[in-house]
Order: structure tokens, then sequence, then C-alpha cells
């Protein structure tokens, strides 16, 4: 009994050290994909961003949708917005799904 309680004890901590490990690499992910344009905190007041005039991906009046945050990570943008072009690389041939997965919740989750 105590031999089982410490297997499910050592492989409870595994999961948990994994998860962050992969919360880490999405983090780094956002700071050399995103950042430079959106900031870390999805503001979009870094200079790039500003010059886009990029929406505030935190703020509540952000409507993103997955499937849309999804599209753009994968394929990139191209449009005009307030006489601005906006223009993004997407990633989808770079990354990993599970790697635009982090990406999009993480965009996602700057609005809580």
């Amino acid at each position: 009994m105590k031999k089982t309680l410490m297997i499910a004890a050592l492989a409870s901590f595994a999961f948990a050290g994994t998860a962050s490990a992969a919360e880490k690499k999405i983090e780094r992910l956002w700071k050399s994909k995103c950042s430079s344009c959106h900031g870390m905190d999805g503001k979009g007041q870094t200079e790039k961003g500003k010059k886009l005039k990029l929406q505030d991906l935190s703020s509540p009046d952000y409507k993103g949708k997955e499937a849309d945050v999804r599209k753009a990570i994968e394929e990139g943008v191209k449009k005009e917005s307030g006489g601005v072009k906006q223009e993004m690389d997407g990633y989808k041939a770079e990354l990993k799904p599970e790697d635009i997965d982090g990406l999009v919740k993480m965009s996602l989750e700057l609005k809580k």
C-alpha cells in the first residue's frame, strides 16, 4: 500500500513538473514570436504594436474567438485597420500543433 501511494505521489509530481515546463515553453514562444508586437501583456504597447495600431488582447472589449486566434497564428494576418497595414507571419509550418494550442490559450487568457 505504501509503495503504491509513493508511486502515485511521484507520478503526480512528475506530471506537475511537466505542465510547468510546457507552460514555460509557451511563455518562451510568446516572448520570441509575439511579444515584439503584442508585448508580454498583450496590450500592443510596443513600438511595433503602436505603429501597427494593434488591438489590446487583454481588454474585455477584445472579441477574439479561439478559431480566429488560431487562424491568425497558423496562417498569419494581412489586413488594413485604421489606415494601417497589419501584417503578421503565420507559424503553422514552424510550430507544433500543441505549441499553437498553447499560444491560442495564452492569448485568450490575457483577458482574465
